[in-house]
């Protein structure tokens, strides 16, 4: 990651974090303790059931505020050190699952003198709400999959199913998917439409990850028509020097990294030696088809696709003797 994206990466991360609510959990925290002086004490003349209510209440309020304090302080240093913005997302998603599963444990605790009546009680509610909500369960077990299984995270661009966007948001049951494609349009570029599923659907169906953090691309290709008479030399030297123009040599850096990262796996890697891939083939037609193989970010794929097009489109048409389009219109 250059410094550029590092830069970006923090910004988003910045933005992403709200104002802090330490301020507001440590004045509830100082209320809670006045809370239990007064009870403590019997400033107010209570009975001694009273008291003791008040003393309870007191007692999960400030044990409460301080777990919500502490998660606030986490939070903050989880901003300060980690400049990733899905680790981000995903700490600070833990961190707040944790406060509330602590402050569930801090009421029981104190509402509840009677651990065993408490322990059987919560036992027999959560068999009838296991059955009664197995796909909730289901969904938040999914939570939890992708959290440490990272199938996804947020910023990718995802298709499951007939699925398809990027992850804006990896909630607690469901998944939320910022639309490309899909019925309307034709190409890799947003809908505007939102996509909300159930974190369960990873335990069913396969997730096609188009952002590898390892490596952010794809492969994209785009076929070219030319006449038998055109020289296939000359238009494969135009191509390679239009996207060398476009592109310079980033891809080529790029597509080492995948060649090492594949070297560890039974995978065979790609050559990289005459990149782009370039490949001639007769089509069922009376024209040659060229196709340009090229690595591509999945959400810049449409606009590098059409300023190659016209870059190539152009370059052929400089040099009609020797590029020369098939002259039929039918294609």
């Amino acid at each position: 990651m250059n410094i550029q994206s590092q830069q970006q990466a923090a910004g988003k991360v910045r933005a992403l974090n709200k104002k802090s609510n330490a301020g507001i959990y440590l004045f509830l925290l100082a209320g809670g303790v006045i809370l239990f002086a007064i009870a403590q004490f019997n400033i107010f003349r209570l009975s001694e059931n009273h008291a003791l209510l008040l003393k309870k209440l007191a007692s999960v309020a400030t044990l409460a505020s301080l777990a919500m304090l502490l998660v606030a302080l986490a939070e903050q240093v989880v901003k300060n050190k980690v400049h990733e913005v899905s680790r981000y997302y995903n700490l600070v998603r833990a961190l707040h699952l944790a406060g509330i599963i602590l402050i569930v444990i801090i009421c029981i605790s104190f509402l509840n003198q009677n651990w065993y009546a408490a322990a059987v009680s919560l036992g027999l509610i959560s068999l009838v709400l296991g059955f009664a909500l197995q796909s909730p369960i289901a969904s938040f077990i999914g939570w939890f999959y992708i959290l440490f299984r990272s199938p996804y995270k947020v910023g990718d661009r995802i298709q499951t199913g007939d699925l398809r966007g990027d992850v804006v948001e990896i909630g607690y049951l469901d998944t939320t998917l910022w639309e490309f494609g899909g019925d309307y349009m034709s190409t890799d570029i947003a809908t505007g439409r939102l996509i909300r599923f159930p974190n369960s659907l990873v335990w069913q169906q396969a997730v096609y990850n188009y952002s590898w953090h390892k490596f952010p691309y794809i492969w994209n290709e785009i076929p070219f028509h030319i006449a038998y008479e055109s020289d296939l030399d000359k238009v494969e030297d135009i191509i390679r020097k239009a996207y060398q123009f476009l592109h310079g040599d980033e891809m080529i850096a790029e597509l080492k990294k995948l060649r090492a990262a594949l070297a560890a796996t039974p995978v065979d890697e790609p050559d990289a030696a005459d990149y782009p891939i370039i490949n001639f083939r007769i089509h069922d037609n009376t024209w040659v088809e060229v196709l340009i193989t090229y690595l591509v970010e999945p959400k810049l794929a449409a606009a590098v696709q059409t300023a190659l097009i016209k870059k190539v489109l152009a370059d052929f048409r400089a040099v009609p003797d020797q590029v020369l389009f098939p002259k039929s219109n039918s294609r």
